[in-house]
């Protein structure tokens, strides 16, 4: 880029920005940029920005207070001229978008898509509503950035944004993915108290409905007593999770180790990774868990089918089915050499989104877009 200038960063919640988004901002304030971001949910520090703003961003689309915080950003917009927007998940995408319309003169806007929340399987009622608030917001949308097959054939065929491109998700950084030592993996099942022989199957997920950690749940009752699921995080969910756990007489079976920054450890004690969602964008953890080696048991739907070639790089199974997933953990926990022969190809077919090689394309596309603006 050529001259500096003003971005503002825009998401549901300030974890998303930490976990996703932190190479990007200092990519513009080592350039020179002045950065600001503005999320909802608890406020929490981001050490690439030179201002953090919260807002009242709520998850229930219609709460009065996801109204207030467009408004907030509007008047933040128009008080600080930035030059450029760049939001993230839908909700705050949409309530940014709404922010800026109708300004006389209003920053050049980005919306980076990661993961419509609806699909062809989606009802159809609530089909349409999502796709009706993104062609409302379409003609503020200058850029738009989607990460996996199926969101870009509908954003071009609904022509949901001025430009549209592919990327391949914002990239991950594998480096942070090494365990301490080849004892990592052990100390860490001893730790929960997992035994060496258990089959040990990690979802690192915040529980949700989308998430569907409930389907793996009630799949682990037919099992071998060998099994064990690991499920990593936090969210809405949990209690339900944790309670239908216990009906099912799982025990120590299920264990819910809560959030985790150290996701190396538990990739170096898991035999398998079984992502159960019903949509997703182009999802981090399923990338890491592949750069890992471990074989993927994942639901056969957008996202998922972009990583996996099932029967080579991994095996998909219909959503929501829990006796197809149970054949499938039957299938490798039987089979040692399958197990290595998935996970082998599976690290190699997800070395093309590490942020080494997908920070140029994205950061290449933003440049494309500001540079007009700003040049001299």
């Amino acid at each position: 880029m050529r001259t500096a200038g003003s971005v503002l960063f825009t998401a549901s919640v300030f974890s998303h920005i930490q976990r996703f988004h932190l190479p990007y901002l200092r990519w513009f304030r080592e350039q020179g940029w002045r950065v600001h971001v503005a999320c909802g949910g608890p406020l929490r520090e981001i050490p690439e920005a030179d201002r953090v703003i919260s807002i009242p961003l709520e998850k229930k689309t219609s709460a009065p207070s996801n109204f207030r915080a467009a408004l907030m950003l509007r008047r933040l917009i128009g008080r600080e001229h930035y030059d450029l927007i760049s939001t993230h998940t839908s909700l705050a995408a949409f309530f940014t978008r709404a922010a800026v319309m109708g300004m006389a003169r209003r920053p050049k806007l980005v919306n980076t898509v990661h993961g419509y929340l609806f699909d062809g399987e989606t009802p159809a009622f609530k089909r349409t509503v999502l796709l009706a608030a993104e062609k409302l917001t379409a003609g503020q949308t200058d850029l738009l950035l989607t990460m996996n097959r199926w969101d870009f054939e509908l954003a071009r065929s609904e022509h949901l944004g001025k430009r549209i491109a592919a990327i391949p998700g914002m990239g991950v950084d594998f480096s942070r993915l090494v365990p301490a030592g080849p004892s990592a993996g052990p100390r860490q099942r001893e730790a929960f108290g997992i035994g060496p022989d258990a089959f040990v199957m990690v979802y690192p997920a915040e529980f949700s409905q989308r998430k569907s950690q409930s389907v793996l749940i009630r799949a682990m009752a037919a099992l071998p007593e060998a099994a064990v699921l690991v499920l990593p995080g936090e969210g809405d969910t949990l209690e339900a999770c944790r309670t239908l756990a216990a009906q099912l007489a799982l025990g120590g079976r299920v264990v819910f180790p809560g959030e985790t920054e150290d996701m190396a450890a538990w990739y170096a004690a898991a035999d398998a990774a079984v992502p159960a969602s019903r949509s997703e964008g182009m999802p981090f953890n399923v990338m890491e868990a592949m750069h890992a080696g471990l074989p993927v048991i994942a639901s056969a739907v957008k996202g998922h089918t972009d990583l996996i070639r099932d029967g080579e790089s991994g095996i998909l199974y219909p959503y929501g089915d829990e006796a197809a997933f149970a054949a499938a953990a039957r299938r490798l926990m039987e089979s040692p050499a399958l197990c290595g022969a998935l996970g082998k190809a599976a690290s190699a077919a997800v070395a093309p989104y590490s942020l080494a090689r997908v920070f140029p394309q994205v950061t290449a596309e933003l440049e494309a877009l500001i540079e007009p603006r700003l040049a001299p």
